[in-house]
């Protein structure tokens, strides 16, 4: 997207205005209470994951755990990055969003989801512990190498949300200042800058998707040799029990990754698939993940139904 603009840079963008989904006007009020309600789900979901992590003993000591325990807390963190800024395009609210409240929303974003992105990586290696090298997994994997591991990630994620702000906004934005995109994201504020943009659209395209393409990449490799050590147990319920434990998180990552690469590795794309698909893998998805963990994790389900019936956990001596 290489590009001159003619407006004087002697004009300075102070504030940027985010034009949102579009609409019909008629849909206002039903589209404001749909989304509304996906926040409010999203919190108490996640919310309902990380208390039943931290109340029963079988499942907060377990670094499976742990791993879905900080996705559901990035899920809530990101879910309010992006959805009330959403729900004010519904709104008769103003739609303007600070220069400084832009830069901190592109930021936050690529953080949270790059982190998210890392933690899937270690989910996928948890899994491949557990099923290729059981015997070894409590000495490979235990609750210390998992919070450094964790905390490896959110490093990775803070640098690398950190590197795609300050390429972005290193850039003059003399107007105009209508973002067409219902947050700031970098495909949508670039064209806005008075400069060439070719270096970091080139940049962006490399980092993003070193990112994306490396996670994904050691994530189907974890997963081929899972499948492959699953296909060695003799016994049919032996290996639907391993593919059991497995199947919460393929469903996890392919319902995150498919509309990652749709939107970011297609350079310069305006289709008007891009905002629906984006609101999917940063609406939707951190509804689904709780539901997605809770309806086919069985020892979640027991978990969940200890607290709710007041019963006490279950004596891991028993």
């Amino acid at each position: 997207m290489r590009k001159t603009k003619n407006t004087s840079l002697d004009t300075v963008v102070t504030e940027f205005i985010l034009l949102g989904l579009a609409h019909p006007p008629n849909l206002r009020i039903l589209l404001f209470l749909v989304f509304f309600t996906i926040y409010i789900l999203t919190q108490l979901g996640n919310l309902l994951i990380l208390l039943t992590m931290w109340a029963d003993p079988k499942l907060h000591a377990r670094p499976m755990y742990i791993l879905l325990g900080v996705l559901s807390f990035l899920d809530m963190w990101l879910s309010s990055v992006i959805v009330p800024r959403l729900i004010l395009n519904f709104t008769p609210a103003s739609k303007a969003i600070p220069f400084g409240g832009c830069v901190a929303q592109l930021f936050a974003f690529h953080f949270l989801g790059s982190t998210q992105c890392f933690l899937y990586t270690l989910m996928a290696y948890d899994r491949y512990l557990a099923i290729c090298q059981p015997l070894r997994y409590p000495m490979l994997m235990n609750g210390r190498l998992c919070t450094i591991l964790v905390a490896g990630a959110w490093g990775a994620g803070s640098i690398h949300g950190s590197i795609q702000a300050t390429l972005t906004f290193r850039l003059p934005y003399c107007g105009p200042n209508q973002v067409d995109y219902f947050i700031c994201d970098i495909p949508a504020v670039l064209r806005l800058a008075c400069a060439d943009t070719t270096i970091n659209e080139l940049v962006t395209f490399v980092d993003i998707g070193v990112v994306a393409a490396s996670c994904f990449m050691l994530i189907l490799l974890s997963y081929a040799n899972i499948v492959h050590a699953i296909l060695q147990i003799r016994t049919a319920d032996g290996r639907r029990r391993a593919f059991s434990t497995c199947g919460s998180h393929l469903t996890v990552v392919t319902v995150y990754y498919v509309p990652c690469i749709f939107i970011y590795l297609r350079a310069g794309s305006k289709s008007p698939l891009d905002g629906a698909v984006a609101v999917f893998y940063t609406v939707v998805t951190p509804l689904l993940n709780p539901l997605i963990y809770t309806l086919r994790n069985q020892e979640v389900k027991s978990a969940l139904k200890r607290i709710t019936t007041g019963r006490g956990p279950v004596s891991e001596n028993k």
